[in-house]
């Protein structure tokens, strides 16, 4: 387990930084993809509040590895100018956390229409986030995600071929959701992926551990570890009884729920845990 590094949005753990801390270190985690700090999502926070994280995050041997932004979560139709500053910000807290990458999206699309009528769009939008990144120095990392241009494996190829510096996060819940075949997309998406989102789910579109869903989980990472890859951050997304129900459709089987925040992020963990140690 050594050479792998494993991440996770601990958020889900618990909403403070301090508790979130204490997740990563009983799980042995390497750092985070920070999304949340305190109630506050980390495109929002202050830069002194970045810095007073950082150094909590220093003085506990962790690190980093992404920003768990929202950047590219708005329509394709809505002010871009405002969001390109929310962009901006993010990349100065990167900068301050010491933060390799930032996880981003590809906008929206208008409900019921076609998102190849979008491209140009997209293209242009992209283009003005990647030129805005340049001079930190910090990937910009694109994430397939529901309901946004980059939903499909061939638009997230679009994508990549259009800008050779945008590297890819692989979402295999995500596309099992959009009823993409994975394997597929591994094949089509694997040479631009920087990094695994470790999040299954059922075809229902039900999040499952990993290994325990329509993922193909265990055959992507098997690949993807056998071509060099080493970096993991783990979604939980697991349905605790009372509080995260409500947020995903389709079935809700009794095993796959949890009595707390705290026993879904270490199932999470373990799970892909129990991948690694099988390869």
């Amino acid at each position: 387990m050594q050479n792998y590094k494993i991440y996770a949005f601990a958020d889900e753990a618990s909403p403070n930084i301090d508790g979130q801390i204490k997740a990563m270190a009983r799980n042995g985690l390497h750092g985070l993809e920070i999304r949340g700090v305190d109630g506050t999502n980390i495109s929002d926070i202050t830069l002194q509040k970045a810095k007073e994280v950082k150094k909590k995050i220093d003085d506990n041997g962790l690190c980093v590895w992404s920003i768990g932004s929202p950047i590219g979560k708005i329509g394709i139709k809505d002010d871009f100018s405002a969001h390109l500053d929310k962009l901006k910000h993010t990349l100065e807290v990167a900068e301050i956390l010491g933060a390799q990458n930032i996880r981003m999206f590809s906008f929206y699309i208008p409900k019921g229409e076609n998102g190849d009528d979008y491209s140009q769009a997209v293209l242009e939008r992209v283009g003005k986030m990647l030129e805005a990144a340049k001079p930190y120095g910090i990937n910009l990392c694109h994430e397939n995600e529901k309901g946004i241009y980059g939903d499909t494996d061939y638009r997230c190829e679009i994508l990549h071929k259009a800008f050779p510096s945008l590297l890819g996060v692989f979402d295999p819940a995500n596309f099992v959701q959009c009823g993409v075949d994975t394997l597929e997309a591994w094949q089509i998406l694997k040479p631009y992926t920087h990094y695994l989102h470790i999040k299954d789910a059922k075809k229902s579109g039900f999040v499952v551990p990993a290994g325990a869903g329509n993922g193909n989980l265990k055959a992507i990472i098997t690949d993807y570890v056998k071509n060099g890859g080493k970096h993991f951050t783990i979604e939980p997304h697991l349905a605790v009884f009372d509080g995260f129900k409500n947020l995903e459709n389709g079935e809700e089987p009794s095993e796959f729920m949890y009595e707390n925040n705290d026993v879904a992020f270490d199932t999470a963990c373990n799970a892909l845990k129990k991948i690694l140690k099988g390869i």
